[in-house]
């Protein structure tokens, strides 16, 4: 379905206000820019930035990111695992250069800014609690899994695991001053190392 007008002007002002904070944190610090600052860098009321963001955080780690790994999980292909979905998933967006993923010349400055800011590191604490949550309940669901089954829990913290690690791995390397490419070769890498790690009963739970 094609999007429409007002949709494609909401997703408009909202990447427009994201990136005019993303602008003002990396220059200024987190805890030193206003919602008042960041909406008049976008050029929008206050009340819009809180029409499109809760809360400050939001506008650094939108609150739909603890669903990453179950959203992931949750479409993959036929004779695909759960963590076959997400190690396919991550070694896609580490070969297209996915921002998210911090594969981005600009990354080393919001990382900076991400680590000086207790609230920001206190959400991706939260995020990945949620992340590995949604994917145990997701898993449990699917496989049928008993209320008493430490499975599904124990296969998504394996997945919550390997996610954070990749990440872990692109941040250790811009503090280091590695170029994107060496960056995305490295998290490559990993990745093999990790699969090469996990056991079949990880790599083949929950085949669709």
């Amino acid at each position: 379905m094609a999007e429409g007008l007002r949709e494609r002007k909401k997703r408009e002002t909202r990447r427009r206000i994201a990136d005019a904070a993303a602008g003002l944190f990396v220059a200024r610090g987190f805890d030193a820019v206003t919602i008042a600052e960041v909406a008049e860098a976008a050029d929008v009321s206050v009340n819009t930035v809180y029409n499109y963001f809760e809360a400050k955080e939001d506008l650094v780690f939108p609150p739909h990111h603890g669903s990453r790994l179950a959203d992931i999980v949750a479409a993959r292909e036929p004779g695909e695992s759960a963590a076959g979905a997400v190690l396919r998933r991550l070694r896609e967006e580490v070969r297209r250069r996915d921002p998210a993923l911090g594969l981005t010349p600009g990354f080393a400055g919001f990382h900076a800014m991400m680590r000086a800011a207790p609230t920001l590191l206190a959400r991706l604490d939260d995020i990945a609690v949620r992340m590995e949550a949604d994917l145990a309940a997701l898993l449990a669901a699917e496989t049928g899994a008993a209320p008493d089954d430490p499975l599904p829990g124990l296969v998504a913290g394996q997945i919550g695991w390997l996610h954070a690690r990749v990440l872990m791995e692109a941040g250790t390397r811009t503090e280091a001053g590695h170029d994107v490419d060496a960056m995305a070769g490295a998290m490559l890498g990993l990745l093999d190392a990790i699969e090469g790690l996990l056991g079949p009963r990880v790599l083949d739970y929950a085949r669709r």
